[in-house]
């Protein structure tokens, strides 16, 4: 039973993470973050304002958000922060997400069916 009871948690914690990496990317902004910081190896936040029509507070704002959950790594660098994707993190999310196909039907051809 106790093992139960653990796994079970175990799954609970899973979810709750799962679901936190996909409210930090359910944002637009934060998609493009995500895919700006994915063109360098390490990028500034003022290099990413620079790139898109968004305010620096912001982006200062969404990057948080995207490194809380992990998505986003941050390293100090003298005054400025220098940031970069979480390849495996985004890649675990990805495959999360793919595991959520198991809940799909197979895709069903529209020919195939009868009145």
């Amino acid at each position: 039973m106790g093992d139960c009871t653990l796994e079970k948690m175990e799954q609970d914690v899973k979810r709750q993470q799962l679901a936190d990496r996909l409210a930090a990317i359910a944002h637009p902004h934060r998609l493009q973050i995500l895919e700006e910081l994915g063109r360098d190896e390490c990028t500034c936040c003022g290099e990413v304002v620079s790139r898109l029509p968004i305010a620096q507070s912001t982006v200062s704002q969404h990057l948080k958000i995207l490194a809380k959950a992990g998505l986003v790594e941050v390293n100090a660098a003298g005054q400025k922060s220098l940031y970069r994707v979480n390849v495996g993190a985004v890649r675990a999310l990805l495959d999360d997400v793919a595991d959520l196909r198991a809940c799909c039907p197979p895709a069903v051809n529209p020919g195939s069916l009868k009145d």
